[in-house]
This record gives C-alpha cells, structure tokens and sequence, in this order.
C-alpha cells in the first residue's frame, strides 16, 4: 500500500506549481491511497479572473505537477477529473496503485527535477533564438497533456499579440478594483507565504523598441542583466499560446495541466518561461486572440514567452510557498 508520507510529499512538491499572481488557489485532502484536489475559492481573484479562468488553470498545473512527483516515486496513478458533479470546487481525484492504474508514467517521472528549478522569468531574456527542435518537443508536451501549443513566429503576428497583451492590462488597470487586488498580492507582509514578491519582479528593461507584453507588478528591485556591448535591449525570446479544444471548466483543467508539462519541459531544456494570461483574462481580447490573430478553432487559454536565459543573469530567488498543513483540508 502507498504510505501517507509519499502521497504527503508528492502534494508538497505540487505546491511549487505556479498560479496566478502566486495566490496557490489550491486545497488539498489526502487519503488512504488517494489525493483529491480542490479549488479554494477564498484565493479567487474576483477582478483580475472574473470567470476563474486563472484559478482553475493554477489548480491543473498543480494536478500536474503531482501527477510527476507520484511517477518520480514510482507509483502509477489514476485521475479522475471533476469526480463530483454536486461540488463545483472538487477538481480532482488521483488514486494511487490501485487495480488498473498501469505502471508508473516515466515520462512524468523525468519532469520531476524541474520542480525544483522552474522559475517565473520576468527579465529580459537572452538574444540567442529557440530552436525549432525544442518548440515541436514542447508542443509535443502540450498534446500529451490535451492541449495544442501554437507558436507566433510571424513578427506582425507576435505585433498584434503584444498589442493585444498590452492593451488588456490597460484595460485591467481601469477597471474598478483592480489596482487594488493587484496590490494586495505584490504587496504582501514580511514572512508572507503567497503573492510576488518585488525581488522577483524587475523594471523594463531602457531602450527597448519592442513592446513586451510582459504584466506591470508594481514594485520591482529585481535587477535587469547586464548587456553586452553593442547588444540592444531587445531580446530573442518567443511567444506561445496554449490553447484546448473547448473552454469548460474541463478544458480549463486541462489547459492547467499542459502549463505545467511544458514549463517543466522547458526547464529541463535550460530554457527560461513567463505565463502571461492578462489577454485571456477579458472576453474581447480572448476572441481577439483566437480569430483574428491566430485564426484558430481552439480556445485559447494562456500565452507561455519562452528564452534562453540572458548571460549574466543571477539565479532567481523561489518564491514563497504556503506550508502543506496550511492547505489540507480534514481527512
């Protein structure tokens, strides 16, 4: 039988797992053979996620991120998604080892030294381009996890994303409440557990010709690289948009879960990673996203900037992260 003090070290480790604005919008229950997962609606970001959106993509990310602790120990795992038609906030139930389950998932198992290690890179990144081999291994990573993971390469179809990008958090910045939300979690108490802090956040880059699309958190001491001589400030990195084939709470799940397998993917590739969500955050822009910037019939979900890192950049600090007892909800 699996021990408790695995299936408590695997929720451990799925607390690394990123989520809007760090508010980890998880709950946990652990039981004889099984974890079950659970939205925690108190973290709900009621202005910046209106339709919850970012809580229930943060949530498939940490489903995901068990889902590779559990390999990594060698146990072979049952998920059964939405297992509760009467409880909205019930996301998941992972069985353990039971009859049926298969053998352990090694693909799964070898993400695991990435949890460690992922950061969310919000610097300027390196002038050294992706290759294409690493963008089709991460699309590969996106399908096996249910979604699709689409590239903007084209640079006046990367243009009118960024514009898109920027526009929503203009939009965002007007809307009532807003400002507020947003300083409530980048703005957190010494000792805190939660929320970004202002070492892991730096000011844009001087110079730049090219927007980013990057979110503005406020405070920010994280210091930019430094650059070469004649380098501009611009840099190499790449935009990618997950996307599912629908846009229920299902797919949102789901599109969680392929963050998740592709950050760790690119972690592992020494690649660095930026979520930026703030585009599928509002209606229009959303639609704007998906018919007339990328011409697709998938939803899309999230959009993934993805680099190498610059030379010379410091390691990133880890952010904070609540203890397991703080999120396990009563046996």
């Amino acid at each position: 039988m699996t021990s408790h003090a695995d299936l408590s070290g695997a929720v451990t480790d799925a607390l690394r797992a990123p989520s809007v604005h760090n508010t980890q919008p998880w709950r946990w229950r652990i039981r004889p053979g099984a974890v079950e997962l659970y939205a925690d609606e108190d973290r709900h970001l009621d202005v910046t996620d209106p339709d919850r959106r970012d809580l229930v993509l943060s949530c498939g990310a940490a489903l995901h991120h068990l889902q590779v602790a559990l390999a990594a120990r060698g146990l072979a795992t049952d998920v059964r998604r939405l297992p509760d038609p009467e409880d909205c906030t019930h996301l998941a139930t992972v069985t353990v080892g039971a009859p049926g389950t298969g053998t352990p998932d090694v693909a799964a198992a070898s993400l695991f030294p990435a949890i460690a290690a992922r950061r969310t890179e919000r610097r300027r990144m390196s002038h050294r381009e992706v290759a294409r081999k690493h963008i089709e291994s991460l699309q590969e990573h996106a399908r096996g996890a249910g979604a699709v993971l689409v590239p903007v390469t084209d640079p006046h179809v990367r243009e009118r994303l960024v514009a898109v990008l920027t526009d929503a958090a203009q939009q965002q910045c007007r809307e009532p409440g807003y400002a507020a939300e947003l300083r409530l979690w980048t703005h957190r108490l010494p000792g805190s557990h939660d929320g970004v802090p202002a070492a892991n956040v730096a000011a844009p880059p001087l110079g730049l010709v090219k927007a980013t699309g990057l979110r503005r958190f406020g405070q920010a001491t994280l210091a930019q690289p430094a650059l070469g001589p004649g380098r501009p400030p611009d840099d190499a990195a790449q935009l990618l948009v997950l996307a599912t084939a629908g846009d229920d709470v299902l797919d949102r799940l789901r599109a969680g879960e392929a963050t998740s397998a592709v950050l760790l993917a690119a972690t592992r590739k020494g690649l660095a990673t930026t979520p930026l969500s703030q585009a599928l955050e509002i209606d229009g822009s959303r639609r704007r996203v998906q018919t007339d910037i990328l011409g697709i019939p998938e939803q899309p979900q999230l959009v993934i900037r993805i680099g190498w890192p610059a030379t010379g950049a410091l390691d990133l600090a880890e952010t904070p992260r609540r203890a397991l007892r703080s999120v396990l909800l009563p046996d």
